[in-house]
């Protein structure tokens, strides 16, 4: 099927480089005898529009990194643990997807405040369901079940979160070590003013205000006691 040659050039040109004729183009043909060349002279102006395929960079200025470090461990079947606590121990179970906080030692009033302030902090940040707090099936136990997100990866969000409650109660677990020392300090080496050395205080043939004799003893058959 013949073509003629401006149509030929203004398919190649589209093909090959993308580049669209909005208008058609006259195209006269001369020939030289001489070395048989052909010259190719366009007789008007012609626009030509390009399509170049142009890359866009979204850049969103709400999206923050947060670096941060914590202690963890992995156990065999892949669940996290949190160790660090001087109260609780906290189990990140990956495969039932939530949460379970134990007593470290016994169970008490202490334990359980940390357990509850351990759930209330990731009840109100939108990491567990309001409504799935409860005791686990282990005694002193509380747990609570991880949200599902179609937008967000729900584990590396909970060792986020988890992390900022640990670093939350370093604070209070200081208070309460530097406490503990000071009664301790108290106890091993008082002050001054609230001890005595051995001896400093002579001994008395009787001390205080209970008598270990002439007293009536019931239980010796109604004797007194000398």
């Amino acid at each position: 099927m013949y073509k003629p040659p401006e149509d030929i050039i203004t398919e190649l040109l589209k093909e090959d480089i993308g580049v669209d004729i909005d208008q058609p183009v006259s195209i006269n043909l001369k020939q030289r005898m001489s070395d048989r060349r052909v010259g190719v002279n366009i007789d008007q102006p012609v626009t030509v529009r390009v399509n170049p395929q142009l890359g866009v960079n979204i850049t969103n200025p709400n999206e923050r990194k947060r670096e941060f470090s914590v202690n963890m461990k992995e156990t065999l079947n892949g669940d996290i643990m949190f160790m660090e606590h001087k109260d609780i121990d906290i189990i990140l179970m990956k495969q039932k997807k939530k949460i379970v906080a134990f007593p470290k030692d016994i169970m008490s009033e202490v334990v359980y405040g940390a357990e509850s302030r351990l759930m209330e902090y990731l009840r109100s940040k939108g990491v567990i369901q309001f409504d799935s707090i409860q005791g686990g099936n282990v005694y002193g136990s509380l747990e609570g079940k991880i949200l599902e997100s179609q937008d967000h990866d729900e584990m590396s969000m909970t060792v986020y979160e988890l992390s900022e409650w640990m670093r939350s109660e370093s604070p209070r677990t200081a208070r309460k070590e530097k406490y503990t020392q000071q009664i301790s300090d108290m106890e091993l080496h008082p002050d001054e003013d609230l001890s005595t050395e051995l001896g400093e205080i002579p001994h008395e043939e009787e001390k205080g205000s209970i008598r270990s004799y002439g007293m009536f003893d019931p239980y010796l058959y109604g004797r007194y006691t000398y």
